[in-house]
């Protein structure tokens, strides 16, 4: 079962950041068809939310068609994210464990490590440029 965690500095939205929680976890793996989110009554009491902030969560990922609510059941996963190269998975989260440790050690911060692979990101999925 995933578990919600809310960085309220961010700037983005708390019912967001559920949101892309869900559809990291659903990258991943973490999350498959038929798995049950935790209720909004486990989420409130975990985070100190508003009920209706999960529910609005809930609702855009059931807009998305991830997640479908089931009356007196829950609010269950109903399509997947995950691609097949995430099938390297294991292999992948050693080596950017390898990396974050080695920036960690080098004195980097959390958000200079995301500055550095965001960058990696935009150099490898960026538009080659025209003639």
């Amino acid at each position: 079962m995933i578990e919600f965690r809310i960085d309220r500095r961010s700037g983005i939205p708390t019912y967001v950041q559920l949101v892309l929680q869900v559809k990291q976890a659903l990258r991943r793996g973490d999350l498959a068809v038929g798995d049950k989110l935790p209720t909004a009554k486990d989420v409130v009491s975990t985070l100190a939310i508003n009920p209706n902030t999960v529910l609005k969560a809930y609702k855009e990922l059931e807009h998305d068609g991830l997640a479908e609510g089931r009356p007196g059941l829950g609010t269950f996963i109903t399509a997947s994210l995950a691609k097949a190269g995430m099938a390297e998975k294991t292999a992948l989260t050693q080596e950017l464990d390898t990396w974050v440790t080695h920036g960690a050690s080098a004195g980097l911060e959390r958000t200079d490590l995301e500055a550095l692979f965001a960058a990696a990101l935009d150099r490898q999925f960026s538009e080659p440029e025209g003639p």
